[in-house]
């Protein structure tokens, strides 16, 4: 999508989800300069209705040609720059279900306007000044939030607590910037450069620019959520696990081996991190057809996944097929569930979960374990404590982040960084001014990229193609 495209031309779009029989309203929504015009067209207000900009009006959606009524609906007015594009936007608010908003944007797009590509309306508000690149990316973050968690840092990133230290950086090496070609073209006039200043103001760019990117791997979790399968023997309890974790009957749960066939899947939220857990079938061999597609997916799911809960039998402690099960998981994280201590005295739970664990033969790397009764619910707090723990063990999870970045800010921060450190080496290996400021010309146009000063019309296709049609 162009820019030249993006600006113009009046766009519309259903900017709600439409589901049958469950959406009560749907929007329409309209934007540019004959939004208003095409609302003229379409809607009628009874009575002496003002039209006036930040005003709704109650009236009907007419077909313009035939006077046919298409529906009972309000219209909001928003003009320019007091609107979302800081354009002249108009939405008709209309009942819910599919036919009428699809016969109202029918009508829009007869009368005048384009159907809006997907993110241009956010497109528009970033071109316009309304939002910085980090805002608009956040709109979107907060519109497919799968936790609470990742919609509050959605919602820093919309208020510009991202974009704010950016810019100072920024603007900071602007500075030294200036500061240096100055030198170059008045050298006689002014003052001999202090390099010591400006080797410590260039550290300290630096550990700031640090400290940023060490939030990307906590904004990939919140955005993306952990992948967790659970996998084991057939007949350990792994689909009461689900069941009892999800608070559902996700999984079918029988005494006979085999009965999960293929993967079984659960939405859950963990400490904030959506986290996709996966019900595999009993890893075995076995001469059923279907059952032997099953685990050939368990073990597939296993290898593509973040985190391993490996489930045994507390019955039969440690048996050799969890080993072999154990050397095809080892090299992903591991909590090991031991199932079913109900159905154990307390002398044996204690052998099984207690400090003597080489005792009997548990790998010495599955320090995480945890004793669950998945029938009846015991256990669940302690796993989902241990997925937090585990998950906060590596550099993912700094808590208390006053923001996060995401991938294409990730990279950029990452040229800004070897670009700053190619700065400094140039310093310390007394290099002419000149080789400063190539470098650190690289530093401010790499953040200027993370809030969208100098970014290419590549660049934003790719950022806006992912956003809704009606965003």
């Amino acid at each position: 999508m162009s820019e030249s495209s993006a600006i113009g031309s009046t766009i519309a779009a259903i900017a709600t989800a439409i589901v049958p029989q469950q959406g009560s309203v749907g929007i329409i929504r309209v934007s540019g300069s004959e939004a208003l015009s095409v609302a003229r067209t379409l809607f009628h207000a009874p009575g002496h209705q003002i039209w006036e900009t930040h005003r709704i009006l109650y009236g009907y959606i007419r077909h313009p040609k035939t006077q046919e009524l298409v529906d009972e609906a309000l219209l909001l007015i928003m003009k320019a720059p007091r609107s979302y594009t800081r354009e002249d936007v108009v939405e008709f608010h209309c009942h819910g279900g599919i036919i009428p908003c699809q016969q109202v944007l029918n009508l829009c797009l007869e009368a005048g306007a384009r159907l809006a590509q997907p993110g241009e309306f956010t497109l528009r508000a970033f071109l316009n000044g309304r939002l910085d690149l980090t805002q608009a990316e956040s709109i979107a973050d907060l519109v497919g939030a799968k936790s609470d968690t990742a919609a509050r840092a959605a919602l820093v990133g919309l208020q510009g607590k991202l974009a704010d230290p950016i810019r100072q950086l920024r603007t900071r090496c602007l500075d030294i910037l200036a500061e240096i070609e100055a030198r170059i073209d008045f050298e006689e006039d002014l003052p001999p450069l202090d390099e010591a200043e400006i080797v410590g103001s260039l550290k300290h760019v630096l550990a700031d620019l640090s400290s940023i990117l060490t939030t990307a791997d906590r904004g990939e979790l919140l955005r993306n959520g952990l992948k967790a399968a659970i996998v084991g023997r057939p007949n350990v309890g792994k689909s009461s696990l689900l069941n009892a974790w999800s608070r559902s009957d996700r999984a079918i749960v029988t005494d006979l081996p085999g009965t999960t066939r293929d993967l079984v899947e659960s939405q859950l939220a963990v400490g904030g991190i959506p986290i996709q857990v996966l019900d595999t079938a009993g890893i075995r061999e076995t001469e059923d057809k279907v059952e032997k597609i099953g685990v050939e997916r368990s073990r597939s799911a296993a290898k593509n996944a973040d985190l391993i809960l490996l489930v045994i039998d507390a019955r039969s402690g440690w048996t050799a097929a969890d080993a072999e099960i154990y050397e095809e998981v080892k090299s992903r994280p591991i909590i090991l569930i031991i199932n079913k201590i109900d159905l154990v005295d307390e002398g044996a739970l204690a052998k099984l979960c207690g400090c003597n664990i080489a005792s009997i033969n548990y790998p010495e790397n599955l320090s995480t374990i945890v004793p669950t009764a998945a029938a009846f619910d015991r256990g669940i707090n302690e796993l989902e404590t241990a997925i937090i723990k585990t998950v906060n063990s590596g550099t993912v999870m700094a808590e208390n982040l006053e923001f996060t970045i995401n991938q294409r800010h990730a990279a950029a921060l990452t040229k800004a960084l070897i670009s700053l450190e190619n700065c400094l080496k140039a310093i310390g290996d007394e290099l002419p001014l000149d080789f400063w400021t190539i470098d650190l010309r690289g530093v401010i146009q790499a953040l200027g990229e993370v809030t969208g000063e100098g970014v290419t019309e590549s660049v934003l296709d790719r950022i806006f193609s992912r956003f809704c049609i009606g965003k």
